[in-house]
């Protein structure tokens, strides 16, 4: 809305008193600079544009839909504020072109709808875009998985280390075992590659550099291209009974070449997920 005043101030004021406002939660901006004219003569008043301060969340929402236009989906975010985080709710019929390959592109959407909210903040503020529950049901998954491995440490006596993972998802696995009497967790490894080790108490080896868990959403790969039901992902070896791969061969006299079915592509995502990469970037977690 406009205002006017013989001054810029009192222009503000009056914004300030039509609008019911304080200065720390009004924008404005001058249209205009007040002229005194000759002998009162060409006399012009101040004007300014004065509009209420988008909040934290309100500046990340309007952000998120200006994105999801330009990847040309139809969705919407609905904004649920809270005095610690800024929660975003993405509606849409489709889901996902919204979550993309393993949550990369919601990872995304969320990192920048971060850094947009945190704008001209001493302090930090979460935020956290969502999709149909997809971070619930995505924590619950890492809480299962830590448990099953927390046991597969201990019983082998080894470390046990999964694959790398943005901060979010490193603290879930480390509050998962926070309290557990048999293990202690660490990050290891520098960014994009940062992951979680799963230490047992019995380790067996002080220099073991531990195993290397693979997994991924959708299941592992078994040598016909199928998926078993261990949820997840191996590596080409899976699958094959007695010997050792040597070049795509097993030991044993093999001659018929590659006995598996070739490894599927990466299913895609908008060019957006893959324009912004994971949420790497956001405020960092410390682990």
């Amino acid at each position: 809305m406009e205002f006017t005043g013989k001054t810029v101030q009192e222009a503000v004021e009056n914004g300030l008193k039509e609008l019911g406002l304080t200065e720390d939660k009004a924008v404005w901006k001058v249209l205009e600079e007040p002229t005194k004219g000759i002998l009162g003569i060409g006399a012009k008043k101040a004007r300014i544009e004065m509009s209420a301060k988008k909040s934290d969340g309100e500046r990340a929402v309007e952000f998120v839909n200006g994105l999801l236009d330009l990847m040309g989906v139809n969705a919407k975010g609905k904004l649920s504020e809270e005095d610690e985080k800024v929660v975003i709710d993405v509606i849409t019929a489709d889901s996902p072109s919204v979550i993309g390959y393993r949550g990369e592109v919601l990872d995304a959407l969320q990192s920048l709808a971060g850094a947009v909210a945190n704008i001209g903040r001493d302090d930090y503020r979460r935020v956290v875009v969502d999709c149909e529950n997809y971070r619930t049901k995505r924590e619950d998954t890492l809480v299962a998985l830590a448990h099953k491995l927390e046991a597969k440490a201990v019983r082998m006596g080894r470390k046990i280390n999964l694959e790398p993972m943005n901060p979010y998802e490193r603290r879930i696995l480390h509050s998962a075992l926070s309290e557990s009497a048999d293990v202690k967790t660490q990050s290891e490894g520098k960014e994009p590659n940062r992951y979680v080790s799963i230490i047992p108490n019995n380790l067996e080896d002080p220099n073991d550099k531990g195993i290397f868990e693979k997994r991924s959403q959708g299941g592992k790969r078994d040598f016909k291209g199928g998926r078993n039901d261990r949820g997840d992902r191996g590596d080409r070896r899976d699958g094959f009974r007695g010997g050792k791969f040597k070049g795509g061969r097993r030991d044993g006299g093999f001659k018929g070449g590659r006995d598996f079915a070739p490894r599927q592509p990466r299913p895609k995502t908008s060019g957006f997920g893959t324009f912004l990469g994971n949420s790497n970037n956001v405020k960092n977690d410390g682990e």
